[in-house]
C-alpha cells in the first residue's frame, strides 16, 4: 500500500543547506563592487557598502564611504553578522550529525543575533545614504537584496532551529514514523 510521511532523518540536512545559502548571500552582499544603490538614469552614480562612484563611461570619480561613521558601522555589523552566521552554520552541521538539542538551540540563538545585527545594518544604510545624497531618484540593487535575502533565510532558520529540540526522536530516527495518509 502507498503511505505518505515525513522522513525527518533525511529532512534534517535541509537547514544547514539553507544556512550555507545564507552565508553565500551574505558574502555576495558584502563583496559586491557594483553597488548597493544606483541612480535611475543608468550608471552615472552608484554606491556599494564600501565606496561611492560618480561619472560616465571610463571617467569615474570614486570616494570611500569608510570616512563616515555610519558606513563603518554598517560594514562592521554586516561582517560581524557574517562571522556569527558562519559559526551558526558550523554548529548546525555538528548539531545535525549528533542530534544535540543544546547545539540546536544555540544555533537558533546565534541566528537571532545575526538577524538583529543585519537588520540594523540594512536599515542604517539607506537612511544615512539618503541623507548624504539629496538629488535624484535611487534604486537599491541586487547586492542589497542579497543582504536582505540572507537575513530572511536566517529568520526562518532561527525559528526552525529553536523548534527542532521538540523533535529530537524524529531527527535521530528513534520515533515511530507518523503517516499523514494511509490506506487500509
Amino acid at each position: 500500500m502507498f503511505r505518505c510521511g515525513i522522513a525527518y532523518p533525511r529532512f534534517r540536512w535541509i537547514l544547514p543547506l539553507l544556512l550555507l545559502f545564507a552565508v553565500i548571500f551574505d558574502i555576495i552582499a558584502i563583496a559586491a563592487e557594483s553597488g548597493w544603490v544606483e541612480d535611475d538614469e543608468g550608471k552615472s552614480h552608484y554606491a556599494s557598502m564600501w565606496n561611492e562612484c560618480q561619472g560616465r563611461n571610463n571617467d569615474w570619480n570614486c570616494r570611500s564611504l569608510m570616512k563616515f561613521s555610519w558606513a563603518q558601522a554598517v560594514a562592521a555589523l554586516m561582517i560581524i553578522g557574517l562571522l556569527f552566521l558562519i559559526l551558526a552554520f558550523i554548529l548546525s552541521i555538528v548539531a545535525m550529525c549528533n542530534v544535540n538539542t543544546g547545539l540546536l538551540t544555540a544555533t537558533g540563538g546565534l541566528l537571532i543575533i545575526v538577524v538583529i545585527v543585519q537588520i540594523i545594518a540594512l536599515i542604517i544604510y539607506p537612511v544615512k545614504f539618503n541623507e548624504l545624497i539629496f538629488e535624484g531618484q535611487y534604486y537599491y540593487t541586487w547586492a542589497y537584496g542579497f543582504g536582505w535575502g540572507a537575513t530572511i533565510l536566517c529568520i526562518g532558520c532561527s525559528l526552525l532551529f529553536c523548534c527542532l529540540p521538540r523533535y529530537e526522536d524524529e531527527l535521530s530516527g528513534n520515533a515511530k514514523l507518523k503517516y499523514l495518509y494511509s490506506t487500509s
